[in-house]
């Protein structure tokens, strides 16, 4: 089971994410490439909640293919290309995370890959065997 920390010594989380997570000895580790909102058929959403939406049904269908789930993630780092997401992007990964509270990573960016993408995210998930 992760341990998920948040030191008094630290400022309060700003959102749903934990400032450290310990990861037991003995578990596999999973580094997922960053992933977009492409659907397995090649099609991208035009706006953000769309895009954001199917980049965690990829995360989360790249987990199941590991026997993994969204309580596994270790570590979130996501990548957007229009600070007035920021709030949006929230919702949604509150919305798929169920709960849980990953260390998390946002970082804004002038673009990514492909000029129509506006959001990229990458995670480290671990499970006990």
């Amino acid at each position: 089971m992760l341990n998920l920390v948040n030191p008094e010594t630290l400022p309060a989380p700003a959102s749903n994410y934990s400032h450290i997570v310990e990861v037991p000895e003995g578990t596999r580790l999973v580094f997922l490439s960053g992933q977009v909102g492409l659907d397995t058929d090649g099609n991208c959403a035009d706006d953000f909640a769309g895009q954001c939406d199917q980049v965690f049904r990829n995360i989360k269908a790249a987990l199941a293919a590991m026997d993994m789930q969204m309580s596994d993630l270790v570590r979130l780092n996501a990548y957007l290309t229009d600070a007035g997401d920021v709030g949006g992007f929230r919702d949604i990964r509150d919305s798929w995370m169920e709960g849980h509270a990953a260390a998390s990573t946002l970082v804004m960016v002038p673009a990514l890959a492909a000029p129509n993408w506006k959001v990229e995210i990458e995670v480290v998930a671990s499970h006990s065997e």
